[in-house]
């Protein structure tokens, strides 16, 4: 779980990324220059994926943990095939 200042962070990440977001839209209403438009998206994109990085370090610090630490074998299964799946799913996007 995330601690209240980690949520008030990843608020605002969040915040930002939807500001970004109308950005880009607001930009190609207007025709703007691609390369501004793209560099845009990237800001977005990697705002997006700090917020993954967060989350993911803060399941790992907690729910992983726990788990591991003592939960019910099955528990344990669970969360580590949790993990290769994401791992899996979003190894390319978190840095």
């Amino acid at each position: 779980m995330l601690s209240d200042e980690e949520k008030k962070k990843v608020n605002n990440r969040l915040r930002r990324v939807i500001g970004q977001v109308e950005a880009v839209g607001r930009m190609i209403e207007e025709d703007q220059y691609c390369v501004d438009v793209l560099m845009q998206l990237s800001a977005a994109t990697g705002a997006l994926g700090k917020v993954g990085q967060i989350v993911l370090e803060q399941h790992l610090k907690t729910c992983v943990v726990e788990a591991l630490e003592g939960g019910p074998s099955a528990d344990r299964e669970q969360k580590l095939e949790e993990l290769i799946s994401l791992f899996r799913k979003y190894a390319s996007v978190i840095d």
